[in-house]
Order: structure tokens, then sequence, then C-alpha cells
């Protein structure tokens, strides 16, 4: 798999190719570009760590010449030039030769011509010519290669913009109405006719679905209920009018009647309200669309007047069409983050405009309104929080220091490490959302891996995977948990915070013992978790990434931005031939093994608190969302939501911090993520109106239907553990949990069936909490953890992390499977 991955890398040009062996002349920082005052602009504009490099040394010496000593402008000016000097204007020299320097009050040229300078065709060898068609052919390759994958996403962009400027919105067509007693009420639709289907949803005093089935047939028939049937109209020839009367019909054509059960006649007025839907047909053909009419008829068997709103939705997508529209956008974009063709934050973005364009074709496409609507504020909120917090607690140097405790609490043994680490986070998840705990764990993971020499990778997949345990194991936990205990019927079953808690915590001990062991198996070989990189090349691999930064902040404006631009790749370029210098050599090194203490000492010396006031104030305010977060399981404190919680929290810190320029706090806050989570969110609220997950509920209720009475519990079990698991794996988990605890709450209150609810609701709440450990983007926790290391320059993979994540989600799965069996199937604790 892992070598079709790479294949497939290569074919989309998504793997760089190696760097060729550049002359002196390519990657020299000394061209024959001009030292412009515009350019010297630009290079004050740098980091200082770039900026007073010696092989920017030109510059540096250009503005000393005008102004004098830097370092003493810099204290003098606090950090910017003097207001009374200004850059001189500089000419160009063009009449100038390649060594010649010319300085004038007004007018100052500096060119330089590298003497080594060779032509390239003077340097080749006996086979330099084959190699160099080869590298041509490579290069076609690529080119050709690249251009197929930007055709293709160009092909998508001009896709959905076509059905975005071709199509309207949705027009929700919403009517408040009433049926009194004994009346019929008829609603002209304006359709064409033909064969038509109509989506019809009503919102009024119904009865839950729940409870309607628990009526057997006598008392349905007995029953108060509204019904809804489509009726076409073919109306005489002599019909000239504007209404529609009965006593110009000539025949009719109905449909089937649907009914809805109406609550006690007590409490119909002021009812808090029901939605209901469903899909009427009319299959025969009009001839002619101006002689015939398409009309909705609703009575009641109600004695009194029953009001309601109707809304409705002509040609309704089909499941069959919607249920493969959803499942082809999905694998794209899947394809697209597993082969790593694009960064997979535009991966989600292009997937879920193309999903929007998709609902446009079949008329249903979301208003702006409509389409925020779908965002899942409060988990934006809560994430945009947390990292606020932890990115002005990261200035302190505590998670330094807690690295460096945590190293000499274990001795620096790496089992024990790794077991504490995914102890502490585990045991936080149970009382903290499971994206907070990875927030704030994440930097301390990767600060001690590296002071440990070894690769944060693996350590952050194991700490996020019982991130998502651990917050299985309460109602608090993991927003899936949250969906569930909060739903009316779960509550009304008897679930509360305690049994909750209980019940979920004694199945959870067994899989963490499970993923532990499972971990250990997959890591017995521990040189898969060290880098056995020497400190220098890991030193410079990081000066690499700074110079990289520098080169992406400037942009392409100007003559004298590019100049700074070129030296600075030059630069890069430098550098990357040396580290793959270092890194040739290092194969052949033996380094020798630092003792436990002298590395310690090493450690406290340099990793210290920096900002003890700062500390204290961060203290405050991580102690007060934490308090918060607690009284979130006392009903009468429960009236702030957790991401308003996380905010205050925020707004509390940024107040005492009392900072002038917050624009360094907020460049640390991961926009990419929290871009990547609304486009996912979307994505995943348009595959549900394609009925996706209505459809994978559906296909759950009717295979636990046709199971034998004796062995439907435990089907039921098996199949809303599994089916809710691996779904969840691949698709976000929130929309699915939303779903699937409808068709719980309706097969646990099913007479007929006879199952027990609790047991269900356990079932799926292992599913949907443990089976996001599977997959990359199969819970919130995995994506924030992997952006807050990508922010360290440590990169995951979709297959790196699936190779481990899947195996062990499949041990979840069957640990509390085994566990539901014999809890509820064997000694029925329910």
């Amino acid at each position: 798999m892992s070598r079709f991955v790479k294949n497939v890398k290569k074919w989309t040009g998504v793997s760089r190719p190696s760097t060729p062996e550049l002359s002196r002349s390519q990657y020299s920082l000394v061209s024959c570009g001009e030292l412009t005052a515009e350019a010297i602009q630009v290079w004050l504009g740098l980091p200082k760590k770039i900026k007073y490099d010696p092989e920017l040394a030109p510059f540096r010496q250009r503005y000393e010449k005008e102004f004098g000593n830097i370092e003493n402008i810099l204290l003098t000016s606090n950090g910017s030039a003097p207001e009374t000097k200004r850059l001189p204007l500089v000419k160009s020299a063009p009449h100038l030769n390649n060594n010649h320097v010319k300085t004038s009050a007004n007018e100052v040229t500096v060119n330089f011509k590298d003497p080594e300078k060779k032509d390239d065709n003077h340097e080749k060898n006996g086979d330099g010519h084959e190699h160099g068609s080869t590298q041509k052919k490579e290069t076609k390759m690529a080119r050709a290669k690249h251009y197929v994958k930007m055709s293709l996403l160009i092909a998508c962009w001009i896709f959905f913009t076509v059905v975005f400027m071709m199509y309207n919105e949705k027009e929700d067509i919403k009517r408040n109405t009433f049926v009194a007693p004994g009346e019929i009420k008829i609603y002209v639709l304006n359709v064409s006719s033909g064969e038509i289907a109509v989506l019809v949803k009503l919102s009024g005093p119904f009865l839950p679905e729940h409870m309607e089935k628990r009526f057997n047939s006598s008392e349905l028939m007995s029953a108060e209920k509204i019904t809804v049937w489509l009726e076409r109209w073919t109306l005489k020839s002599d019909y000239g009018g504007d209404r529609i009367d009965e006593s110009d019909v000539e025949s009719t054509e109905a449909s089937e009647q649907w009914s809805v059960l109406l609550q006690p006649w007590g409490d119909v007025d002021f009812s808090r309200g029901e939605k209901r839907s469903t899909t009427l047909r009319l299959t025969s053909n009009a001839t002619d669309a101006n002689s015939s009419a398409v009309i909705i008829r609703m009575q009641t068997t109600c004695n009194q007047t029953v009001p309601f709103t109707l809304s409705y939705t002509v040609d309704p997508v089909e499941v069959a069409s919607g249920v493969t529209y959803a499942c082809l956008l999905l694998c794209g974009l899947y394809v697209l983050i597993i082969f790593e063709v694009i960064n997979r934050t535009m991966a989600s973005i292009i997937v879920a405009s193309s999903s929007l364009a998709v609902l446009a074709l079949v008329g249903e496409r979301p208003s702006v309104p409509e389409l925020v609507s779908w965002l899942d504020v409060e988990t934006l909120l809560l994430l945009f929080s947390m990292m606020l917090l932890v990115a002005i607690t990261a200035e302190t140097g505590i998670f330094d220091f807690l690295a460096v405790f945590t190293f000499e609490v274990t001795r620096g043994k790496l089992w024990p490490l790794i077991s504490l680490l995914c102890a502490i986070t585990g045991l936080l998840s149970t009382f903290l959302d499971n994206v907070t705990t990875v927030l704030l764990m994440t930097p301390v993971t990767i600060r001690l891996c590296e002071v440990m020499n070894l690769d944060p990778i693996p350590i952050l997949m194991s700490m996020v995977l019982f991130s998502n345990i651990g917050g299985t194991a309460t109602p608090v936990g993991d927003p899936p948990n949250v969906i569930i205990a909060s739903n009316k019927a779960v509550t009304q079953s008897g679930i509360n915070f305690t049994n909750f808690t209980v019940h979920m915590t004694l199945g959870i001990l067994l899989v963490c013992v499970q993923t532990y062991f499972q971990l250990r198996f997959i890591y017995r070989d521990t040189r898969k978790l060290r880098l056995n990189v020497p400190r220098d090349i890991q030193e410079l691999r990081h000066q690499i990434s700074i110079w990289r930064r520098a080169i992406e902040s400037l942009p392409h404006l100007s003559k004298d931005e590019h100049v700074v631009r070129e030296r600075l790749e030059r630069k890069l370029a430098k550098l990357t031939l040396k580290l793959a210098a270092l890194e040739k050599e290092s194969t052949k090194r033996v380094f020798p093994k630092e003792t436990f203490h002298s590395t310690l000492i090493d450690l406290k010396e340099k990793y210290k608190i920096r900002d003890k006031a700062l500390l204290v104030k961060a203290s405050v305010a991580i102690s007060f969302v934490v308090l918060v977060f607690f009284l979130h399981s006392i009903p009468e404190l429960n009236r702030v939501s957790l991401g308003w919680t996380a905010l205050l929290g925020a707004i509390l810190l940024l107040t005492l911090a009392d900072r002038e320029d917050l624009e360094p706090i907020l460049h640390r806050v991961e926009w990419s993520t929290l871009l990547f989570f609304a486009s996912l969110f979307v994505l995943m609220e348009a595959l549900s109106k394609l009925g996706l997950i209505e459809f994978i509920g559906g296909l759950t209720e009717a295979l636990i239907l046709s199971v034998d009475e004796s062995a439907r519990l435990a089907v039921a079990l098996l199949l809303m553990l599994w089916v809710s698991g691996v779904t969840s794996a691949f698709v976000d988990n929130i929309p699915l949990t939303t779903m699937m605890v409808r068709v719980v709450t309706t097969l646990g209150s099913n007479p007929q069936l006879g199952l027990p609810m609790a047991p269900l609701i356990w079932a799926l709440s292992f599913g949907a909490c443990l089976g996001g450990n599977g997959t990359l983007i199969g819970a919130s926790a995995n994506v924030v953890c992997a952006g807050v290391a990508e922010q360290h320059g440590y990169r995951f993979s979709f297959m790196r992390f699936f190779r481990v994540g899947f195996p062990v989600m499949i041990g979840h799965l069957v640990v509390a499977s085994v566990y539901l069996i014999i809890c509820h199937c064997v000694f029925t604790w329910h």
C-alpha cells in the first residue's frame, strides 16, 4: 500500500525532486543585481537571523556606509531608521562593468561577478550527455504531471463556478395554515405537469416518532391524525377562471395518503412542535400542462382546529443518485488527502465547493445564511480561543519546563515517558474537551521529544489516540457524547451523567489496556521512535525552515524585492546542499551517549521559566476555563457553552497580558486548521443533504429488523457499534451521531422489537467516539494535533496515521464488542 501511495505521489508531482548539484555560480548570493535603496528597505524588514547573515553583508555594508553602525542606530532610534536621514535614491549604471563599484551622494551601484563562474558545457564528464538527457526527461515528466494535476483542479473550479453562476439559491416555500374539523384544505403547487415527486415537510403539534411506534394497528386507526396527499386535477375544457374549484375538475389522480398522529387534544394549541417529512409521488404523465394542476390536500380527524407550517420541495434528490454523488465527493476528498496531491485545507475547500455545486444541480443550493448555519460555531470558537490561550502561555516557557520535569520523572526512559504522557492526556480528556487537551499537551510533547532526540510524530499519534479514548468515558469528554447525552429521548430513558460515566469507564479501561499493548507491539523496535540525527543536522534543518519562511513572506511586487528574494533563494540552495552533505556523512558517524544526569543539568540550565508574571496571569485564565468546564456537569451552572467559556478565558488573558500589538499572537493561531474544519462542516452537511447519513442509518435499522428476535439485541449492538465506528473514521462523527442517535431512540422505543435503549446508546457512543482514531480526519483532536505539529515543523501524513490508527481502532471495536456482549447479552446489566 505504501509503495502504491508513493507511486501516486510521484506521478502527481507531489514529491519534491531531488535538488540537483549546483555550481558555485548558481548558488552564490553575490549576483549582478543592483542594491538600490528600495532593496535595502526590504532587507531591513527581514528577521535578525537572516538580516545579519554574512552572506547578506553587501546590504549591511551599503546601509552602514550611509548611516553608520546599524547597531548604534537601532539603539538610538528604538529599532527604526533615523527619521532625519532617508536612504538616497539609487539609479542604475549600465555603463559600468561587472567589477565596478561607484558611490556618490545621489548614486550607488554595486555589481559583482563570480570569478569562478564557468560554462556548464565545459564541466560535463564522459557520461554528461546521457545524464543531461535523463534529467531533461524527468523534468518533462514532472512538468507534465504538474500540468495534469493543475488541469484537474482548474476543471473542478470551472465546474462549481459555472454552476453557481447558472443556478439560483434554493427558495424555501413555507406557508402557515390550519385545518378545521371536517374541512379538506387544498394548496395549488406552481409546478409543471408530468411525473412528479414532492418532498412535503410539516411542523406542528405532532406526536414524537418514537411514541408512534408504541401504537398497535387498532390504536392507529382511532388516534387523531392529519392526513396529507397529492392530487392531479384535470380541468374541464371550458375552464377559464383564476381560482380552481372542484366543480372545474373533470378527473383526478391521487397519490398515497400520509398520516401523522397528533398530540392529545389539550396539547394541540401552543404546542412546541415536531417536524415530519415524506415524499409523495404522482406517477402518470399529463399530456397538457395548461389543462391540469397539482394539488396538496389536507384533512384532520381532530375535533379542534390544527395549526401547522407547510413547506415543500419539488423533485427532491433521489436517494440512490444522492448517495452516489456523496460517495464520489467523499472519495475525491480522500484521494486528495491520502496521496497529498494538494494541501488538505485546499482539498477540503475544493471538495466542499463541489458539493455545493452538486446541491445546486439538484435544486438544493443553500443560501449564504443557511451555509453559515452549517458551521459548528461552538467547535470553531473553542479551537480559536484555546489557540490564543496556548500561544500566550507558550511565551512563559512553561511547556519547556514541563518537558524537562517529565524527563526527570521518567529518568529519560522511553516507554515510561510515553506511558506517562498518554495517561495524563487520557485523564484530562475525560473531564476536558479532547481538543482542549490536545492543544495543551502537544507543545509539551514536541519539546520533550526534541530534548530527548525522539521523533515527535509517533509520540503525538499515541497521545491523540488516548485523548479520544479518554473523551469517550464521560458525557462531556467528546462532542458525540455531548450530542447523545443531551438528547431528550435518551435522558427520558433514565441515562444520566453518573450511570453513563460508570458504564463507559469500565469499557474504556479495557480499551486503554488493549491500546497500550498494541502500541507496544507496533513500536517494538524502539529505533522507529528515535531521531538518529545529529544536533547539527537538526539545527541546519531548522535554519532552512527559517530561510524558507522568509522567502515565502516576500511578495513578487517590485524589482528590488526580487533582488532580495533571489539572494535568499540562493542561500537556501546553499544550505540545502550543506544539509545533504551532512546527512551523507552522518551515516558513518558514531555518536557518544550522554548520561542522564549531565543531560538533565544541561536541560534545566537551558529551559527555565522565562516570564513568571505572565505565567501567573496565564494560570489564572486557564484555571478559570478548566473550573467552568468542570461545572458543566452541574445542570444549574451549565449556562455558558464550551466555546464561550474558552473565549472568556482568552479575553481575560489578553486583558491581563496588556499587549499593545496583537499581531504576533494572532499569527500563531492555526488559521488553516480552522478553515479546514469550517469547510469540512460544510461538506458533511452537504453529504447529509444528499442523503448519505440517512441512508447509513436506514440501512442499519433495516438489518436489525431482519434478524430473529432471540439474537436481535446482539446483532443490534454489533451493527450499531461497527457501523458507527467504521463510518466515523471516514465521515465527521458529529453529523453521523446526530443521525444515528435518532435511529437508536427509534429502535429503543419500538415495542415490536423489544430492544432496551441503554445498550444501544453505549454501542453508539463507543463507535462514534473510538472510530475517530481510524484516520487523520476522523476526529477533531487528530486534525488539531496535526496542525500544531506542522506549525512546529513536524508534518503528519494521512497514511502514516492510518497505518497506526486504523489497526488500533479495529482493536477498540473488538474489545468494545466483547464488553457489550458480555454485559448486556450474558449478564443483562441493563
